[in-house]
């Protein structure tokens, strides 16, 4: 049962997929791709695909970079919510648009992970919604310059074991199985428990 219970239907939100807020994001062509899979996935089901543009992006509303990535097209009645603020709530009619959809259960995709989509997630749990953060259809661009650390990058093929503070050397890894992307997760986390 969804915490919202008089919302029973869930929404693909896909936030600030944008020219110039994607242009130097980690895997962009991949996180695209998953995200356009997802898309079509949602509107063969019947699922409501609700877009967010940031109005703030490069020189402002309906420049070069404000537009959306062209690999995503929004379908004709899909609704666009134009935001100024991280949060995809915040003085913006989202919330209008979720309740006319009957939607309490939000599957959240898009950029800035670090940014937009961790506020527009953090402002959707505090109304109440179940959300769910797709693992592969999320990026953010190199942070590093201001004090963001590959140790919290999970390690890859290509790349030798984080070694964490106060370790001298890296931990053995056993190797792994290869993974299949998950491109839905059908079993979303409570944000909050109702008593």
């Amino acid at each position: 049962m969804p915490t919202l219970p008089s919302r029973p239907n869930t929404a693909l939100l896909v936030i600030d997929m944008q020219v110039a807020v994607v242009a130097k994001a980690h895997a962009r062509d991949a996180v695209v791709g998953n995200i356009a899979a997802l898309v079509e996935r949602a509107r063969r089901a019947l699922v409501p695909v609700i877009w967010v543009q940031d109005l703030g992006v490069d020189q402002g509303k309906g420049s070069a970079g404000w537009r959306l990535v062209p690999e995503l097209v929004p379908g004709a009645g899909e609704p666009l919510v134009e935001k100024a603020y991280g949060d995809a709530f915040e003085a913006t009619d989202l919330e209008a648009v979720l309740a006319t959809r009957g939607v309490g259960r939000l599957v959240v995709v898009g950029a800035q992970t670090d940014q937009c989509i961790r506020c527009t997630l953090h402002g959707a749990c505090t109304r109440g919604y179940d959300v769910i953060l797709v693992r592969d259809a999320h990026t953010t661009e190199d942070q590093s310059a201001w004090g963001a650390s590959g140790l919290l990058l999970p390690p890859t093929r290509s790349s030798p074991t984080p070694i964490s503070p106060g370790r001298t050397t890296p931990r053995p890894s056993a190797p792994r199985a290869p993974r299949r992307p998950r491109t839905w997760i059908s079993a979303p986390r409570r944000c909050l428990k109702r008593a």
